[in-house]
């Protein structure tokens, strides 16, 4: 799912050519949707098949986390890097660029033999994200002119949360049809129908003012909110006193530290830091990060509890995000127009209440009951909040920034989001490990499980819901083990969802605080 502002991070396009112009604006269009629309796609649907490849690839809870989050790291860290390149070399030739490294990096994880393969397959593919999306609005804000400009925006937006929200329900059918390559291997002929129209009716365009391109900025990113993430999911398994844990976060810190050091002093920043000056934009940016790490989290954990513990299939696991997905999607101008009456601070506030409410009732303890009386309600009352959040978020940012700094403000916030989504997965993925490994501790003293299934089921800990039996086990005993190691993982899983709900709390008293009251028009 895409942050607000719909990654609209590239301002100051190239104005459009003369000549052939209007008849090939159709298939401009077409060539950014079916473009932009893959990464987004590759953002949402990878959730839905992490079960079946934790265990096909028998990955332990830490891989599988770094299969979401090196796609993140990469694309949230680099995607202003993106939109700048884009200005200085050229938006087609950036946008084929990463095309192509997208569409190899897809084919890479398709064919990925282990988890560490994939996860650095997923980092590529997070670079060619990073090139491929800022330069495909920039494209559209070179192609259309004046109000037309507007339309094909809209456009191209609703149609990439309209696959966003697909996704996940043909990533599903994939992975219980094909195998979970499928999910990769589907890049392949979109890819070629972009590339087509790319080639074919993409004219070029740049921005003649752009001064440069902040690659150090970049590198710092990654390599700080790299060795963080990294330190983070490590503590799972090593403990948070280890030296390895503590030099990663100590690298990290340095870093960010340089980072914002690089930012005040380079001659172009991908990061204008002046904008922070600014208590509404500052405000703005915490919003959002706690609320896409609440957002994020919950995503991540859900299908491991709807597949191995409530029995859903791939698909309707998939299936059962589409009313969240629709309900955002649906209610998106019956929220501009509340923004519009009530003002963003007062929106800001009711939906981050009503986010949280929705996710504490997936902490709900019925587990027997059907779709419809325990997963729907929460996803409808989590879509609801959502909706009344999101218009009113990206207003308050744009506004905050001003139209000089629009392209920046909207970057920046985008990257925040997906940085948080990879600070949600790492953090809440380390403590959903102890607090398994505690309940299931528990619960085998409770079983006066023998030393020996302790010492085996040990190593099964990092695996959270994939955790298996050893074979020698049968019988009665087996099926209270399975039913042990299965209610721990509910537990551990209730209890991130609560702290997901507490993120989004916290997201409203920042709203009342931190945001301005506008008199709305």
């Amino acid at each position: 799912m895409s942050a607000p502002g719909n990654d609209a991070s590239v301002p100051g396009a190239a104005a459009p050519t003369p000549g052939d112009v209007t008849r090939a604006q159709p298939w401009v269009l077409a060539a950014t949707i079916v473009a932009s629309s893959m990464v987004f796609i590759d953002g949402s649907v990878v959730n839905v098949a992490l079960p079946s490849i934790q265990a096909n690839l028998d990955a332990p809870v830490s891989q599988a986390q770094w299969i979401v989050n090196a796609y993140v790291l990469t694309l949230g860290a680099l995607i202003l890097v993106g939109g700048a390149a884009g200005d200085r070399f050229g938006h087609r030739r950036v946008c084929i660029a990463g095309l192509l490294l997208f569409t190899a990096a897809s084919v890479w994880c398709g064919l990925a033999l282990s988890s560490s393969m994939l996860v650095v397959a997923r980092a590529a593919q997070g670079i060619g994200g990073a090139l491929l999306v800022p330069s495909s609005l920039a494209i559209i804000s070179a192609s259309f002119p004046g109000q037309q400009r507007g339309r094909a925006i809209g456009t191209w937006a609703g149609a990439s949360a309209l696959t966003t929200a697909l996704g996940p329900i043909a990533g599903g059918w994939l992975v219980d049809t094909l195998s979970w390559r499928a999910i990769f291997f589907i890049n392949v002929p979109l890819a070629l129908v972009a590339l087509l129209l790319a080639v074919r009716w993409v004219p070029e365009s740049r921005n003649q003012s752009a001064s440069g391109v902040d690659w150090t900025g970049g590198a710092l990113a990654i390599i700080g909110f790299g060795l963080l993430a990294y330190g983070v999911t490590a503590a799972s398994s090593a403990g948070w006193s280890q030296l390895p844990v503590l030099g990663c976060l100590a690298g990290s810190g340095v870093s960010l530290f340089m980072l914002i050091w690089w930012e005040r002093r380079a001659p172009a920043p991908m990061l204008p830091l002046t904008l922070f000056r600014s208590p509404t934009f500052s405000g703005a940016n915490v919003i959002t990060l706690l609320l896409y790490f609440a957002l994020s989290g919950e995503m991540f954990f859900l299908p491991f509890d709807l597949i191995d513990i409530r029995g859903y299939s791939a698909t309707a696991a998939g299936a059962a995000f589409l009313p969240l997905t629709l309900i955002m999607g649906g209610l998106s101008r019956w929220s501009g127009g509340l923004n519009e009456r009530y003002g963003s601070r007062a929106l800001l506030v009711v939906g981050s209440v009503v986010v949280a409410a929705g996710l504490a009732l997936f902490a709900a303890p019925a587990r027997g009951g059907s779709y419809w009386s325990t997963v729907f309600p929460a996803m409808v009352v989590w879509g609801f909040g959502m909706t009344l959040i999101v218009a009113p978020l990206t207003t308050t940012v744009m506004r905050a920034a001003g139209d000089s700094n629009a392209g920046a403000a909207s970057g920046i916030n985008n990257a925040t989001a997906r940085i948080a989504g990879m600070l949600a997965v790492a953090l809440l993925g380390a403590i959903a490990v102890g607090v398994f490994r505690t309940a299931l501790d528990a619960r085998l003293q409770a079983l006066h499980a023998p030393v020996s299934v302790r010492q085996a089921l040990q190593p099964e800990v990092q695996k959270l819901a994939e955790a298996q039996l050893p074979p020698q086990i049968e019988g009665a005993s087996r099926q209270a083990l399975r039913h042990a190691l299965d209610e721990s993982f509910v537990y551990s899983f209730r209890v991130v969802t609560l702290i997901a709900a507490a993120a989004a709390l916290l997201s409203a008293l920042c709203a009342w605080l931190a945001i301005e009251r506008v008199r709305p028009s």
